[in-house]
């Protein structure tokens, strides 16, 4: 097909070797390896990704759906991130033993941890079945009828495709729609907490620290697949045994340089690098402020509470920097976009655009797309708006709401599907509540509400009558002191009694009735409308795309990131973030004492760490002036999903860990610009030296295979 062969142009055309991109893992042959080779890499295509060979891919892997993580030993020990185990960590911790403040280090395969729905998850092998999803679909008069047919045509194809009975079929859209890959998986649901260095290393800096440079947090934390007797996924059983992988990382002793090649192999969850100037701009002036301004109300309330409680802190560790991490991120992002001019750029990419549709005669395809994206973007203005309100408050950041919510469609299910359906689900439901109480603070979740549904009243479009000229302080008084939803005693009460009982019970109750208001308010007003105006937008998006792929022959287009495996290389390099200012790209234990703070919960260092450092007692880690390397920036262009992706070396080893992106950087979503974007990765021999010299751990390097790449020697 036409799309096909434009994008086989792509991989062929000679061009510079760029930094940005998160590039397809099966399609580097051509023209991304010529460019990883000048760049550096001494690997080949075939080396990074193959299905006939064990290759680097077969060693990274999807970490419970949201990260990252590699394989690093022959027995499945997996090295991610601390803030993508740390829901786990928290799970295991208690006051008496708290693995957030102190660490956990298993001394052998009995102590580590198992995780209930905790998965980890293989890519096998990547296929192109863009014909076969498309099959159809162009005589579709509708953009619902061709949507419809797609979902049939890839429910089709993965029920067909060949795999093995222990092997799952996912089929994901790329190029907004132009394109169809089909990814055969395998998932492992045996996955174990083997170790974690306590929160003042994996979360030095902590909020304030996040998405800045320079950085110091030791961001790792290990666990390991098992599987069956036979080394295939199975649920977790007491007599499962390590996983033999086809492929793990060596991890080099020589460390980084500035300039030295890097590759970042992982699952990066979303980037919009193709949207249109009216896109950009709507999130920059309308869109980001207000969730910044919800999560900024959530978070100051949070914080209060967790400085004075210490029980409430470990309550709240978790949701605390979920919430923390997007809220800085969108700050950093609307920074990023003004100061790169985007919106600009994009206007006038968008003129030489028209240009090239005239010039190629192309009115009648694609003469109105930007005027219907203006059209379409004023139009969604306000119901994206009130979207994002209805999401923030509700579902996200107020917990009575969110947990209302739940009930809410507990509530649907009964009206659609009747009482046997309401009945499986509310047995779960209840069974899956006694965790969110376990973790949740009524008097927090107070103030928290009580500030976020004044704005959600006041600034929110199509805001629900029932939020209007209210007196939200007594409001809160009121739905806290007589809702049932506070406390699990009383939530089981509620569901106590058939179903006709349990529903006059619930709408009687001031928190769930409140829900039902904002929730039928969403799905009435601003819902039907968003999707019904966004379906257009996609469409249009979906038209934009393979525009600029036929009009921009010579360009390199890369797929928006989408959860599925990418590559993304260049180099370890500093930057410029403003005037007279020079970041270099390396930073050491040394800075970490310069940021101490005695007793302070994001700057604090273990007593241990300190006197490492003063005595200087580096082991075989330090690098060649005798300091210890914490951390280093590249400009491999990564995003949330990336986190703990391995940093990998010219040839194939494990140099670091990537968790983070420069402050300056963040709309590398939208904008990557190489000039100031840069990830941010902890250094494999800092990771190295905490499970050594710090844990004592040191029987876990045993399992690993520590090499030096740049002396040609092996250890």
């Amino acid at each position: 097909m036409k799309f096909l062969r434009v994008l086989l142009i792509l991989f062929v055309l000679p061009t510079f070797a760029q930094q940005g991109g998160m590039w397809i893992p099966s399609m580097l042959k051509g023209m991304n390896e010529s460019e990883m080779k000048t760049l550096g890499m001494k690997l080949s295509a075939e080396e990074v990704y193959s299905v006939n060979q064990s290759s680097l891919k077969d060693a990274i892997v999807h970490f419970d759906g949201g990260c990252t993580s590699e394989i690093i030993s022959p027995k499945g020990l997996m090295l991610t991130n601390h803030h993508c185990g740390y829901d786990a960590i928290q799970s295991h911790s208690t006051v008496e033993h708290d693995y957030l403040q102190d660490g956990f280090w298993a001394k052998n395969n009995a102590e580590e941890l198992p995780n209930p729905g905790m998965v980890a998850t293989l890519i096998v092998s990547i296929h192109d079945v863009t014909n076969a999803v498309l099959e159809d679909v162009l005589s579709s008069k509708s953009e619902a009828e061709k949507q419809k047919k797609i979902q049939e045509n890839i429910a089709k194809i993965q029920a067909s495709f060949p795999k093995e009975k222990w092997q799952e079929n996912r089929i994901k859209v790329f190029y907004e729609g132009n394109q169809y890959l089909l990814f055969v998986t395998e998932t492992f649901k045996d996955i174990r907490l083997v170790g974690t260095p306590p929160s003042s290393i994996g979360k030095f800096g902590s909020d304030t620290d996040n998405w800045v440079w320079p950085r110091h947090t030791g961001d790792f934390s290990l666990f390991r697949i098992y599987a069956n007797k036979d080394n295939k996924p199975a649920e977790y059983a007491a007599d499962n045994i390590p996983y033999t992988p086809k492929h793990f990382l060596p991890i080099s002793l020589d460390g980084i340089s500035e300039n030295d090649f890097t590759l970042v192999f992982g699952f990066p969850g979303r980037t919009q690098e193709y949207l249109p100037s009216h896109a950009v701009e709507q999130i920059v002036t309308t869109l980001n402020p207000a969730k910044i301004e919800i999560r900024d109300a959530a978070l100051k309330v949070q914080d209060g509470f967790m400085r004075k409680d210490k029980a409430i802190k470990i309550q709240y560790a978790s949701k605390y920097a979920s919430v923390a991490n997007y809220w800085k991120k969108w700050i950093g992002e609307s920074k990023g976009l003004k100061k790169s001019n985007a919106v600009a750029l994009k206007q006038n990419f968008e003129k030489q655009f028209s240009e090239k549709v005239i010039a190629q005669g192309k009115q009648n395809e694609y003469g109105s797309l930007l005027t219907d994206f203006d059209k379409n973007y004023k139009a969604i203005n306000d119901y994206a708006l009130a979207r994002d309100y209805f999401v923030e408050v509700v579902l996200r950041n107020t917990e009575l709401l969110s947990l209302g919510f739940k009930i809410y469609q507990l509530e649907q299910v009964y009206k659609t599907k009747g009482e046997q359906a309401f009945t499986d689900r509310k047995n779960n439901f209840i069974k899956e509540s006694e965790g969110f109480y376990k973790d949740f603070s009524a008097k927090v979740d107070e103030k928290v509400f009580e500030q976020l549904i004044a704005l959600y009243g006041t600034k929110s479009p199509l805001a629900p009558e029932v939020l209007k000229n209210k007196d939200y302080k007594a409001l809160t008084t009121e739905v806290y002191s007589k809702s049932k939803l506070t406390s699990y005693n009383t939530l089981k009460k509620l569901f106590e009694g058939d179903s006709k009982t349990i529903f006059k019970k619930l709408n009687k109750d001031k928190g769930y009735l409140l829900v039902k208001e904002l929730a039928d308010n969403f799905y009435k007003n601003i819902s039907p409308k968003y999707d019904e105006i966004n379906l257009q937008i996609a469409a249009l998006q979906r038209n934009y795309m393979k525009a600029q792929l036929e009009l921009f022959p010579n360009a390199r287009f890369f797929p928006d990131a989408n959860s599925t495996l990418r590559v993304t290389y260049g180099k370890v390099k500093g930057y410029n973030p403003s005037d007279a200012v020079y970041y270099e790209p390396v930073t050491h234990l040394d800075g970490i004492v310069e940021k101490y703070v005695p007793g302070d919960y994001e700057f604090d260092v273990p007593a241990k760490l300190l006197e490492l450092e003063k005595n200087k007692d580096y082991g075989i880690y330090a690098d060649a002036s005798g300091k210890m390397p914490v951390c280093f920036i590249g400009t491999n262009h990564t995003t949330g999903g990336n986190s703990g992706s391995p940093a990998i070396d010219a040839n194939g080893n494990l140099i670091g860990l990537n968790f983070d992106r420069v402050w300056e950087g963040t709309m590398s979503d939208i904008n990557y610009d190489p000039e100031i974007c840069r990830n941010i990765m902890v250094d494999a021999r800092y990771v190295l030296f905490i499970i050594d010299k710090f844990a004592g751990a040191s029987h876990l390097l045993d399992e690993m295979k520590l090499v030096h790449p740049k002396k040609q020697t092996a250890k």
